[in-house]
């Protein structure tokens, strides 16, 4: 490991106990915190997330979220109306910047959400989360309030697989860990570089290209570190993370969708060929089935006309 790293990890790297709330609160002062859950099919877990964000950061006691927003992507599942119960604001993907048709992706959706959110720092919440905790809000927000030289937070966390610990994130250990090493050294020290659970600052995030799918984490943080530097970079430990896992075959697109974002950005060149195939076993044997690798990007947000006319007005 590098000694920058290493002295970044000493600097830059924290648990959720290391800031109370009561410090976190009294650093706010009129900084405007938006969450995001960008969700698809999620009612199973949706409804959970946004009221423990509701009774524990959204009181009169505790003012720490100021605004709630659900972003549904076409779920054909009560996504939408268990959030809405829960006391969240829901805002259907295709809604936002319609004159822009939207693609499939989870990045293309936290892309959208800047345009109907109007957070200083801007807190994105994966869906599907399991005993959800305010800790990954409070953790990842904290050192954006209290420290002006922090731009963009990762939470880090266990990942157990079923009843294992330790052994989810296979993406990120099989592709995202080995690309990060080889290519962009100075972000080894990211214990969940791909996890969904990250805070900025909206002057960053609104510099900055979204990739539309899967590789929209590895995209942001690298685009970060070079946007920003490495010390404005930051991780906090907010203990564990349970959710629901994909299959082998989704993992495999996930990690053709990483690989082309880091291809991308390294040569800024031609993508060779954006497709996956992948085989399944049929009636006759093996059958391929082949998937479009995604290979759109969103510009950054600061470049969209209608962006630029809402914070004017």
């Amino acid at each position: 490991m590098l000694e920058e790293v290493e002295r970044w990890l000493d600097r830059r790297s924290w648990s959720v106990a290391d800031r109370s709330l009561e410090r976190i609160l009294a650093a706010k002062r009129n900084t405007k915190v938006s969450v995001v859950l960008p969700a698809l099919n999620e009612e199973a877990t949706v409804g959970d997330i946004v009221a423990v964000i509701r009774r524990e950061l959204m009181t009169e006691a505790v003012p720490l979220v100021d605004e709630l927003v659900v972003i549904d992507s076409g779920s054909t599942d009560r996504t939408a109306e268990v959030a809405a119960a829960a006391g969240a604001r829901v805002v259907a993907r295709d809604s936002i910047l319609p004159r822009i048709p939207a693609v499939p992706g989870k990045g293309e959706v936290l892309w959208r959400s800047l345009m109907v959110t109007s957070g200083d720092v801007v807190c994105f919440v994966d869906a599907d989360l399991r005993d959800f905790s305010a800790d990954f809000v409070t953790g990842i927000v904290g050192p954006l309030l209290t420290d002006p030289d922090v731009d963009f937070v990762k939470a880090m966390y266990d990942r157990p697989f079923g009843d294992t610990p330790g052994q989810g994130g296979r993406v990120t250990e099989l592709v995202a860990r080995p690309l990060l090493n080889l290519h962009w050294p100075r972000l080894a020290g990211f214990v969940q570089p791909l996890g969904g659970e990250y805070a900025a600052r909206r002057s960053l995030l609104e510099r900055l290209p979204f990739p539309v799918g899967y590789g929209v984490e590895l995209g942001l943080l690298v685009d970060a570190l070079h946007t920003v530097g490495l010390d404005a970079l930051a991780q906090v430990d907010v203990g564990v993370r349970k959710h629901r896992h994909q299959d082998g075959q989704a993992l495999g697109r996930m990690a053709a969708a990483i690989y082309r974002t880091a291809q991308l950005r390294l040569s800024r060149g031609h993508l060779v060929r954006p497709w996956l195939t992948q085989f399944e076993r049929g009636e006759q044997g093996f059958e391929p089935r082949t998937y479009a690798v995604d290979t759109e990007e969103r510009p950054p947000m600061a470049e969209i006309t209608e962006y630029a006319r809402r914070r004017v007005a």
